[in-house]
């Protein structure tokens, strides 16, 4: 029996980000798959009563927001240890994690890869330029400032993996998709080896939304 299980959606980038987690850790878990469509059902809803995903439930314990779960994770879980002993890289840390739920993911990621990516490969529409122009401005300060604030570490909070590079990792991996990544990601050379360095992690080639597709429909 998996002591962790998750519910989630395949292409969920924070869904991908406990995932990638929960293998960084070598830890048991099972993906309790949530159908597109389902996150409003009363079902659904008394796990997550805004509606989303994932939920994280762990012998009893039921948590939901990404960032509690990660955090989560890495207490019950203690090795290898994910967050940074020194205060600074720590704060480091959170600020880039931050940054991808109120800055890249608000106004960036749900506009570009919505209408670049999910709209059209999963529900058949078709990309709303002029949604996608308007969101371009805080994509470049976004993807600009993260590339600041890497610089020539191999990481974001220095030269081991953090909580911030798995929860960022999922959702930067779509941009390349994208062919808004010409102007936002590849001019970033040490942004674009970053991505590099993350997608060949395990973790990351265990949690891509093909295998996360499989385990949904093993499940």
């Amino acid at each position: 029996m998996s002591d962790f299980i998750v519910h989630s959606i395949a292409g969920s980038p924070f869904g991908r980000s406990v995932l990638a987690t929960l293998e960084e850790k070598g830890a048991s878990y099972r993906l309790a798959p949530v159908a597109p469509g389902t996150l409003q059902s009363p079902q659904h809803l008394a796990r997550h009563p805004f509606g989303r995903v994932p939920v994280l439930e762990h012998h009893g314990f039921s948590l939901y927001e990404t960032q509690a779960i990660l955090r989560y994770l890495d207490r019950v879980l203690p090795a290898p240890t994910l967050t940074p002993a020194d205060p600074k890289h720590a704060a480091r840390m959170d600020q880039v994690m931050n940054i991808n739920d109120w800055y890249l993911f608000h106004g960036v990621g749900n506009v570009i890869i919505f209408h670049r990516v999910i709209g059209p490969q999963v529900m058949g529409l078709k990309p709303d330029e002029a949604a996608i122009e308007a969101a371009m401005p805080r994509a470049r300060t976004v993807f600009t400032e993260l590339a600041r604030l890497l610089g020539e570490q191999s990481y974001f909070a220095g030269e081991t993996i953090s909580l911030a590079d798995l929860l960022l990792a999922p959702a930067i991996a779509f941009f390349p998709l994208a062919p808004e990544w010409a102007v936002l990601g590849a001019p970033h050379a040490n942004l674009a080896a970053w991505l590099a360095r993350m997608e060949a992690r395990p973790s990351m080639q265990a949690t891509t939304w093909e295998r996360v597709s499989e385990m949904a429909r093993a499940a």
